[in-house]
């Protein structure tokens, strides 16, 4: 009896087993068509899917955005947008071809087990376009980085923020997490960090200076004038040029380079009669002073033939721009010639109706005060040009000498009254005004030289000077932006003004009390020939 029982329990268990072979039997072949269990292309399982949903599913995947990491922030990027394209056909006729190589038997067992014996991964086959890529990671970048900075002027208040830190985006380092992220199939995977790099703050610098005198000089421009400007960092040997190398009007700062050549020639230190002529010269501005001056250059009683002797010395030095064909005051004669071609007057662009008789540019003029600064110094080109001929002690004599100039004030006036400027203005012929000089300031000296040009009608200083007074004084605090200069240039100058005045009164007094005789040392002719200083 219990023989029978197993008997017929065995046999039911077999036609269950049968039926259900059949039935998996029947389930496989309608499987048959699609993908086995244990497929993948792309890492994308595609088990049990026909080869349209299998299309399907692989462009679903991999045409889902890429996110890009920029710290907190995320950035989506389409893999379109970058030229990523997929070979579906290959990667789906691999998988047709892989799926064929399975008998049926064994296409039976692994439907049945419901595993593969061998997992079949096809790879991937795409592309991608890298440029676009990397103008995406770029988008990105300009977007999000926030690059260090160098000290920025508060407009208005004339002084420097300091700089601050910041960090950009290294493209090239990102490329690779970008493209791998292209490749991922899983949605999780499908994320980029970008590269990211501290930056430190920006030392200030000449093209933060550079911004801030154009924009002053643009409030010239809107009132018809032009400007030209040379600056030069006397620590570095860093210059700043603006239009520096347009010919301009020599006006009385050609005087610079008559003081230059004068002590040049001479064998000692100057006599008391040579003595005033600098004087009168530097600080009156006296063209008759200056003349005089131009006979003890050319060694004998010839104005003229000073004028050429300063101007062969001014091209030995490099300063092919600077000349003075006639002397000040001076009409032109038949046996000198009247005007130079330099490569600054030859420029058909120049905007400045500049005097044919006496020329320099901002740069000669700048660059000659360096070789000043630096001679005083004990180097530079004066002491290698003229070895023997200049002294370290004159070159400081010329500088002492114009730092006692305190009429012109259009480079004083934007710097404290307690700092050295030696300098020399110059404007007369009612078209120019400007002045060149050395600071001598606590963070650093440096050469500035500032012109402001009217190419028609006349230039008027009630618009040209507080112009001209800003450019300093921006030069000034950025070489002292910890310890910036603030106070307003026309209340100074009205100060000045007024004590000036106070000054020439107790002067005209005095003399009203005198019953003196006319001066004897030319000072009548020095006042006709005087440069007056507002």
């Amino acid at each position: 009896m219990l023989k029978k029982l197993q008997r017929f329990l065995l046999l039911i268990l077999l036609i269950f087993g049968v039926l259900f072979l059949l039935y998996q039997g029947f389930l496989y072949s309608l499987q048959r068509e699609k993908f086995p269990t244990g497929m993948t292309i792309a890492g994308v399982d595609v088990a049990g899917l026909t080869r349209e949903e299998a299309a399907t599913r692989l462009t679903e995947q991999f045409s889902a955005p890429i996110f890009l990491y920029h710290q907190e922030d995320r950035v989506p990027v389409n893999p379109q947008d970058v030229g990523f394209m997929m070979d579906l056909e290959t990667m789906l006729a691999e998988a047709e071809a892989a799926k064929g190589d399975t008998s049926f038997e064994q296409g039976f067992a692994e439907f049945v087990l419901q595993r593969p014996f061998d997992p079949v991964n096809i790879k991937l086959i795409a592309g991608h376009d890298g440029e676009a890529l990397a103008a995406q990671v770029q988008n990105v970048a300009d977007f999000l980085d926030k690059p260090a900075s160098a000290p920025q002027l508060m407009v208005g208040a004339g002084i420097y923020e300091p700089g601050q830190p910041g960090y950009v985006t290294d493209i090239e380092a990102s490329l690779p997490a970008a493209e791998m992220a292209l490749y991922q199939p899983d949605p999780g995977d499908r994320t980029a960090q970008l590269v990211l790099v501290d930056q430190d703050p920006i030392p200030l610098n000449m093209d933060v200076l550079e911004s801030q005198l154009r924009r002053e000089l643009q409030k010239a421009e809107d009132q018809g004038m032009v400007g030209s400007v040379f600056i030069m960092d006397l620590q570095t040997g860093e210059e700043l040029s603006i239009n520096g190398d347009y010919a301009l009007s020599g006006l009385s700062i050609l005087k610079i380079a008559i003081f230059e050549e004068a002590y040049r020639v001479l064998d000692g230190p100057p006599n008391d009669y040579v003595k005033g002529l600098f004087y009168d010269t530097a600080v009156k501005s006296s063209n008759f002073g200056a003349n005089l001056l131009l006979h003890v250059i050319a060694g004998e009683e010839n104005t003229y033939e000073g004028a050429a002797v300063l101007t062969e010395s001014m091209q030995r030095l490099g300063l092919v721009n600077t000349f003075m064909a006639i002397p000040y005051d001076a009409v032109e004669v038949s046996t000198r010639p009247s005007t130079y071609t330099t490569p600054a007057n030859s420029r058909p662009d120049s905007p400045f109706v500049v005097d044919t008789a006496r020329q320099t540019t901002a740069e000669d003029i700048g660059t000659l005060l360096s070789m000043i600064y630096y001679c005083a110094k004990g180097g530079g080109a004066l002491l290698a040009v003229y070895p023997g001929e200049i002294t370290p002690e004159e070159c400081q004599a010329i500088i002492d000498l114009m730092a006692q100039n305190i009429e012109g004030n259009l480079i004083r006036l934007g710097v404290p009254e307690d700092v050295t400027v030696s300098h020399k203005h110059g404007w007369g012929d009612n078209l120019t005004h400007g002045d060149a000089g050395i600071v001598f300031s606590p963070g650093g000296d440096y050469v500035i030289v500032t012109y402001l040009h009217q190419p028609t009608g006349f230039i008027v200083s009630e618009y040209s000077f507080p112009i001209l007074w800003e450019l300093s004084r921006l030069t000034y605090n950025y070489f002292n932006f910890e310890n910036p200069y603030m106070e307003d240039a026309q209340v100074r100058a009205q100060r000045e003004a007024e004590a000036r005045e106070a000054r020439l009164a107790v002067e005209e007094a005095e003399a009203a009390g005198e019953d003196a005789a006319p001066s004897a040392d030319g000072a009548g002719q020095t006042e006709s020939n005087t440069e007056q200083s507002p």
